[in-house]
């Protein structure tokens, strides 16, 4: 935990932007896995971090806009788990490392709950992206569970997205360990990449030091020779040459903050000349987006800065053709590249994802564009100092997505279809960083990982 000042600080803020009401954040639980008590690696809920900072199963915290209060609800351990798990913090000494005073057990949450609904108070909430937090809201509001994410608090909701966008310095040096990791991961899986190597080998040594160094990743590797699948979770490959393998691998610190970072390697370590024409593509378009990173500029228009690059250069090789502006304002591009650019980073890879994309991305003025690959876009608007993001531009050579358009006619104006074929067996090729907005510019978090073709093959050398 950081010092209790941290989360006192946060819980002020928000009592200053929410005026009325109370709000629940409840504590994730243990999952079974395929018995009771055999269960998943516990992840405790972000928001209840954020805010309370205890890492363990079975609390609640509510904050009381009225009164000013705070009250952390939960258990003291028995004696029966005390012999299977050791001594365990009382709730008293837990809640005092958070700052908070007043405790009690859980079965008085309910009578809170009933008090606050019988006197028609605002009962804040988050929405839950779990089955259990669905059911006990259900249970102490008297809701269908299945509508409690509709029934979440939008003023909660705004406000958490306010003060959790906006990195403190202990978050950014957390971020810093955790890109650190990375490091040790991704030059890991370069030296790996070798003729005859199983994806899965690289695969389990990454998640070992992610283990080993922190908390474990950060999400589900993505490690795969066919890069060209974005979110590529299987690992079943025998490399072989002529091959690029896509890692995409972050890792939380053991205070659960997130790095992500991609890179794209040649298996054997040697770029062949249409694979170095392509990674050099996508690599001046990851470059100059981070050179342009600073405070006002918005994400979208980096984004189509960044795609603008991908089509000038792609257009040079004799992939594209045409006017580059009208390409991308077409939405030509995204046969390429088909993702945004990249996403906030913080306690989630994806940010605050389960608070809503469009809450976080978008507002009243900026819209969500339904234009393909433009759509995936999931955050538009303009940066800020402290703000954490990722910058992830790549290209991709996904069968299906090319026959469909082929066959379709889509963009012949732009797109030589004729040339796709030899660029075929590269895949899929994405480079990506974590970068803070400064109050001037910008920052790369972490030690820097390879990544320009010189320092890749001298690493797998």
């Amino acid at each position: 935990m950081f010092k209790s000042e941290v989360y006192t600080k946060r819980r002020e803020e928000l009592h200053k932007k929410i005026k009325s009401g109370i709000a629940l954040f409840i504590s994730n639980i243990e999952a079974p896995l395929n018995y009771p008590a055999n269960t998943y690696h516990f992840r405790q809920d972000s928001d209840f971090l954020y805010f309370f900072g205890i890492d363990l199963p079975g609390f609640t915290g509510v904050m009381d806009f009225d009164s000013g209060k705070d009250r952390l609800f939960g258990n003291d351990y028995e004696m029966d788990d005390i012999i299977w798990m050791g001594p365990q913090p009382t709730i008293k000494e837990l809640a005092m490392k958070c700052g908070i005073t007043d405790t009690a057990p859980t079965t008085k949450l309910e009578e809170i709950i009933k008090d606050a609904l019988s006197k028609k108070r605002k009962i804040h909430f988050l929405p839950p992206y779990r089955s259990e937090t669905k059911m006990m809201l259900g249970s102490l509001l008297k809701e269908n569970p299945c509508q409690m994410i509709t029934l979440a608090s939008v003023d909660l909701i705004k406000a958490v997205i306010s003060m959790r966008s906006i990195k403190e310095k202990v978050e950014i040096d957390e971020i810093e360990k955790a890109v650190d990791i990375a490091y040790e991961m991704h030059v890991t899986a370069m030296k790996m990449c070798k003729q005859g190597v199983r994806e899965q080998d690289i695969f389990g040594t990454l998640e070992g030091i992610a283990l080993a160094k922190g908390g474990g990743t950060s999400f589900p590797i993505i490690l795969s020779v066919d890069g060209q699948t974005l979110h590529n979770h299987a690992h079943g490959n025998i490399l072989r040459k002529g091959r690029m393998m896509v890692t995409d691998a972050g890792a939380e610190t053991n205070l659960h903050y997130a790095s992500d970072i991609t890179r794209t390697t040649p298996v054997g370590g040697k770029f062949s000349p249409k694979q170095k024409d392509i990674y050099e593509i996508v690599l001046k378009a990851n470059t100059e987006a981070i050179k342009a990173t600073r405070p006002g500029i918005s994400n979208r228009d980096l984004h189509f800065m960044a795609c603008k690059i991908i089509t000038t250069e792609m257009k040079s090789l004799g992939l594209m053709k045409g006017d580059v502006d009208e390409a991308v304002a077409a939405g030509a591009h995204a046969l390429f590249m088909p993702h945004g650019l990249g996403h906030m980073m913080g306690l989630d890879v994806h940010d605050m994802e389960a608070l809503g994309e469009n809450f976080i991305g978008y507002n009243d003025e900026v819209k969500r564009s339904d234009q393909f690959g433009t759509a995936f876009l999931r955050f538009a608007l303009p940066y800020k100092p402290g703000h954490v993001f990722t910058i992830e531009p790549g290209c991709y050579f996904i069968p299906e997505l090319i026959e469909k358009w082929k066959s379709e006619g889509k963009f012949k104006d732009f797109i030589n279809y004729s040339k796709i074929e030899d660029y075929m067996s590269i895949g899929g090729i994405r480079i990506e960083d974590d970068v803070l907005i400064t109050e001037n510019g910008h920052k790369v978090l972490g030690k820097p990982i390879p990544k320009t073709v010189k320092e890749v093959e001298s690493i797998c050398s």
